[in-house]
């Protein structure tokens, strides 16, 4: 799925709440927080201070990117995130924050993370098989991160649980900027 993505698009972005294991997951965060900035991308993510959706989200902010952060009430009232990044919707549930986060977003950007980013991830993929939506899909594949996922949707699409076309719906890109390349995102020069 190769659409070109326009400069000024909203890129949602799904990743973890905790930092991981490692300064790769980080330095990850913040190159794609400045690239999405650089290309004249807004930022749509689940809102936290941990992890990588807060390290995104400053480095985008910081770079002059339009954020928008989307969390359930519940995690607002037990983060306490008055110092949440950018413009922020305060919904009832998970499925709220991830249906508006797909509503926001122009295409996604999945990096490493725990249950919560597979499932929005699949449940994106699953959207565009079913034509729910068009929206491009890539994993910004750090050091390997999500190379036994891919290896499984090889086998999925292998053992006749989807089409070939079903199993690009899922890209890859090892770093950042070749992820914003994969999604159609220009460069933007001034």
């Amino acid at each position: 799925m190769s659409a070109t993505i326009s400069a000024s698009k909203r890129i949602g972005v799904f990743c973890g709440s905790r930092p991981g294991t490692g300064w790769k997951y980080e330095r990850t965060a913040l190159e794609l927080g400045a690239a999405l900035a650089r290309r004249g991308a807004g930022l749509i993510y689940g809102v936290g201070k941990r992890g990588a959706n807060g390290v995104i989200a400053r480095a985008a902010l910081k770079e002059g990117a339009r954020v928008t952060g989307v969390i359930p009430h519940e995690l607002y009232a037990q983060d306490h995130l008055p110092d949440a990044c950018g413009e922020i919707f305060v919904v009832r549930s998970l499925r709220e924050r991830t249906s508006l986060i797909y509503r926001l977003s122009d295409a996604f950007l999945v990096l490493p993370g725990g249950y919560d980013t597979l499932d929005q991830l699949m449940e994106t993929a699953a959207r565009n098989q079913l034509g729910v939506h068009r929206k491009p899909v890539v994993l910004v594949n750090v050091d390997g991160f999500f190379d036994p996922l891919l290896a499984m949707l090889d086998r999925m699409s292998e053992e006749g649980f989807f089409s070939a076309a079903d199993r690009a719906i899922v890209q890859t890109a090892p770093e950042p900027e070749a992820a914003l390349d994969a999604l159609g995102l220009p460069e933007v020069y001034c």
